[in-house]
């Protein structure tokens, strides 16, 4: 089938390159000219793994080419939306000028029975919104929520665990639901989850599960808070209740708390959608799930700031990760970013490595020291904080750590480290929620 996507952004990109490893004929289309030559010529622009490979598979295969022009579109059955909707400055919703101006680009290129498939988050009732004119086109939307997890975008896009179309009523939902089958026909055949519903609920499917990941995050982060002052193990706790199957075990990670480009700023654009809506008072406490997931940042800061006391002033602290979560260069609403930011403010003298993210975090915060050496990240630490769990950090032997770092605290943002063994090599380990 010929594909279009358009927006070659971290979704784009990835759902481009996997629609022509799947054998689909693809042209992905931006307005970024850098960004399209660098995809054109197999790079991504971004790190997630596996992309770079399907990337330049697909592109040698002849079924995958980037354009900067909408007219590329053209002739195209299928055609994905999958720009960015970020939020709005000095508000909690969505910025919708993207969508917007794609789909009014797109409507020119449409052909009677062309399909438009929203696959970007947007706030429930914008899909209602833009059938109209593209409806009026000859062409059909619908809407196909993405539901990516950062370092795992290619497998989730081959091999998705569920497939949800928002359709219309009547035949041209039908015809919508077999183009998106012929789409998506190795996930059909290996009877992938799929629900067939309208434009209301699959844009609400997607912020209603972030709300519901975020929302448990701050659960056992809220508990760490409590386990903090009366001496209780958090993650003692989270694997007691994890065992219950109603509840299960995933997501009950106490830590500094949840980041990047979809979670922080999806829950605040439903909240404010809620309150367009006049019903606000229905998601009043994804607010409170945004202030936990805050207020431990702040909890990884005061732990540093209390174990150097007088002598935080210019002391060396060591921050490992920079990304909001390892297997990704996002620091969008970075958690990890933030810390350091902080940290940096209270005049500390901050070193962060991470294996990916030192340019992304860089280009947004100059300010702070970086390396990509860990052992001159470590030499002369007073305080050691870890903040994205890469594998490289979590498996540091913490007496080759005493060698180097002239402090032995190592304070735990991610509570991922043996604490016996940190302790036994006689450091002092501090976690969130932990004794």
């Amino acid at each position: 089938m010929k594909i279009s996507v358009i927006g070659c952004g971290y979704l784009g990109a990835v759902h481009a390159s996997a629609m022509a490893e799947l054998g689909h004929e693809v042209v992905g289309i931006d307005t970024d000219a850098p960004k399209v030559a660098m995809l054109a010529s197999g790079r991504a622009p971004f790190f997630e793994p596996g992309l770079p490979e399907t990337l330049r598979s697909a592109i040698d295969s002849g079924r995958l080419r980037f354009s900067t022009d909408i007219a590329d579109a053209a002739g195209s059955r299928v055609h994905f939306i999958a720009v960015g909707t970020p939020q709005q400055p000095g508000s909690n919703a969505a910025d919708l000028r993207y969508v917007e101006a794609a789909v009014q680009s797109l409507l020119p290129q449409l052909a009677a029975g062309d399909l438009v498939v929203g696959k970007s988050t947007v706030p429930v009732g914008t899909a209602a919104r833009l059938a109209e004119p593209i409806e009026a086109s000859g062409a059909t939307l619908a809407w196909n929520p993405e539901f990516l997890r950062e370092g795992f975008a290619v497998q989730d896009t081959v091999r998705p665990d569920r497939l949800v179309y928002g359709v219309p009523s009547g035949e041209a939902g039908e015809r919508a639901v077999n183009l998106l089958n012929e789409v998506y026909a190795s996930a059909v055949v290996a009877r992938t989850p799929l629900v067939v519903t309208d434009y209301a609920t699959a844009e609400l499917v997607k912020v209603a599960a972030n709300a519901f990941l975020a929302t448990k995050i701050s659960f056992i982060n809220a508990m760490a808070e409590i386990a903090e002052v009366t001496g209780a193990d958090v993650t003692q706790l989270a694997d007691a209740i994890g065992f219950d199957s109603r509840i299960g075990r995933k997501f009950l990670n106490a830590g500094v708390g949840f980041g990047g480009g979809c979670l922080p700023k999806d829950i605040r654009a439903f909240t404010a959608r809620a309150e367009e809506l006049g019903r606000g008072d229905s998601v009043t406490f994804l607010k409170e799930v945004d202030s936990i997931n805050l207020r431990r940042r702040q909890r990884v800061v005061d732990l540093a700031v209390t174990a150097l006391g007088d002598r935080l002033h210019g002391a060396k602290v060591a921050v490992l990760g920079l990304s909001f979560k390892p297997h990704s260069d996002d620091v969008r609403d970075s958690p990890a970013l933030d810390v350091a930011v902080r940290l940096h403010g209270l005049g500390a003298d901050v070193v962060a490595i991470d294996p990916e993210a030192v340019e992304n975090a860089r280009a947004r915060h100059p300010q702070l020291g970086y390396s990509t050496d860990l052992e001159q990240t470590l030499r002369d630490a007073d305080v050691v904080v870890l903040v994205t769990e890469w594998p490289q950090f979590r498996e540091i032997d913490p007496v080759w750590a005493a060698t180097l770092a002239r402090g032995r605290t190592i304070i735990d943002g991610r509570n991922t480290l043996d604490a016996t063994g940190w302790r036994d090599a006689g450091w002092t380990y501090l976690g969130l929620g932990r004794p």
